[in-house]
């Protein structure tokens, strides 16, 4: 198999959709064990310590209800992320679920006031 340079696998990601790069990051977690996007967040910053850090300037955004009314959160799962139906279905079923990563402490609080407003439960890691 020949070796694919950095461009070739550039210009194949741009005809990615959402879902096939997901997947593909899901595929490289698991055969390497390691999580790609904080590879690539870490590796600038060389001393982030931690998202969850009080000096940290990114957070995790967990969903850890979604509370009684479920369709309307995975509403607001597809929103925010741009995922399908079927894997915002699944992040809104698995309590504890990470709704984004290594996102802005304002663009947390507005993801999480919008699904508290849907009626999720939601924290910052």
């Amino acid at each position: 198999m020949a070796k694919l340079n950095k461009e070739d696998f550039i210009a194949s990601l741009k005809e990615m959709n959402l879902l096939e790069i997901k997947e593909l990051v899901d595929a490289m977690k698991e055969e390497f064990g390691v999580d790609p996007s904080a590879v690539a967040v870490a590796a600038p910053g060389a001393a982030a310590a931690g998202a969850a850090d009080e000096g940290s300037s990114t957070v995790n955004v967990v969903l850890a209800d979604a509370g009684a009314a479920k369709v309307a959160v995975i509403k607001v799962i597809r929103e925010i992320t741009g995922l399908g139906l079927k894997e915002s279905k699944d992040i809104a079923d698995a309590a504890g679920s990470v709704v984004k990563e290594n996102v802005s402490k304002d663009e947390a609080n507005d993801i999480k006031a919008k699904l508290e407003e849907a009626g999720a439960t939601v924290e910052f890691k």
